[in-house]
Formats: C-alpha cells, sequence, structure tokens
C-alpha cells in the first residue's frame, strides 16, 4: 500500500484552485465521476466528483464539487455490492463491497466546510475516491473475484450481485 497523502493546509491556495481546475478538466475529458489528486500525481488530501441526474438519489444531479482533507465515516452498518471501474485502471470492473451511507466532512473549494449525510451511488463515488488518498485501489476491496473483469464482458454476462450480510 501507499503512503497516506498530504493534508491541504491552504484550501485558497492558488495551487490548490488551479489543480481543481485541472482536474475537472481531466475528469470531463475521461468521462469519469470522481477523481482523487493521487491519481494525478498530486500526493494531497483532495479529490473532485460528480453524480449526474441518472444515477443521483432523488434524480437530482451532484454538482462538481470539490473536497479537500475529507473525512468519510459509516453510518450504519448496511453494505452493498456495486459496479465500480477506476480511471488508473481503465477498461475493467468490478462488484465491490460499500457502506450504504456514510457522513461527508471536508472543506470545499471555496473553504466552506462540508458536512453531510449521503447514500446510494454517491456514497459509493464518495468512498472509491477517499480510498485514493490512503493509497487503496477498488481490486484491493474486492470480495468475490467472480465479479471482476473488463468492461465489454463484465456487461454482456452481467450477473445479479449477490447481497452483502453483514456478521
Amino acid at each position: 500500500m501507499l503512503a497516506p497523502a498530504r493534508e491541504v493546509t491552504d484550501a485558497g491556495a492558488p495551487e490548490v484552485a488551479r489543480l481543481i481546475a485541472d482536474m475537472a478538466e481531466t475528469l470531463a475529458d475521461a468521462g469519469g465521476v470522481g477523481l482523487a489528486a493521487p491519481q494525478v500525481h498530486e500526493s494531497l488530501r483532495l479529490f473532485i466528483y460528480k453524480v449526474p441526474a441518472a444515477r443521483a438519489e432523488g434524480g437530482d444531479e451532484v454538482p462538481l464539487t470539490a473536497v479537500l482533507n475529507p473525512v468519510v465515516k459509516p453510518l450504519g452498518a448496511e453494505i452493498a455490492l456495486g459496479w465500480e471501474g477506476c480511471l488508473s485502471i481503465p477498461g475493467l470492473r468490478a462488484a465491490v463491497p460499500r457502506f450504504e451511507r456514510v457522513r461527508l466532512t471536508g472543506v470545499g473549494a471555496d473553504g466552506a466546510a462540508i458536512d453531510k449525510e449521503i447514500s446510494g451511488f454517491e456514497a459509493r463515488v464518495v468512498q472509491h475516491e477517499a480510498d485514493h488518498l490512503d493509497g487503496v485501489l477498488y481490486t484491493m476491496r474486492m470480495s468475490d473475484f467472480r465479479f471482476f473483469g473488463f468492461n465489454e464482458e463484465t456487461m454482456r454476462y452481467e450477473l445479479p450481485l449477490p447481497k452483502v450480510r453483514m456478521a
């Protein structure tokens, strides 16, 4: 495992704003929903994400959001398997267990505090991106390698994902 990324010490620094803008451009070019600073070779505790309306709970799009020094804490023990891919490992995807509901705290690009409870796909994206800050890739969280493969193959033969039970 890689070393954890460093804390962002000055949310208002011009280099942080520039990094966020560059990451947003990279994310748009790649067609992804999240990107962490370590993925673009910056060891900082920072990620950006968005959730399209079609994937958002309640159908409300989550616009592009930057989170500096994020902390993600589970709310409850409910875990679900869901398909994930990653811009760091293009062309592959896997079913990954994630907490259904989490609390996200941190600082936004504008320096304002972020403190929100999220669930569903947004919670999955946030957990995935936060993992990057600690050197963890989604493949390291997998529990069943039958649900891992190339995008084209896993979509062609998509099997229903089993329910995950907590002990």
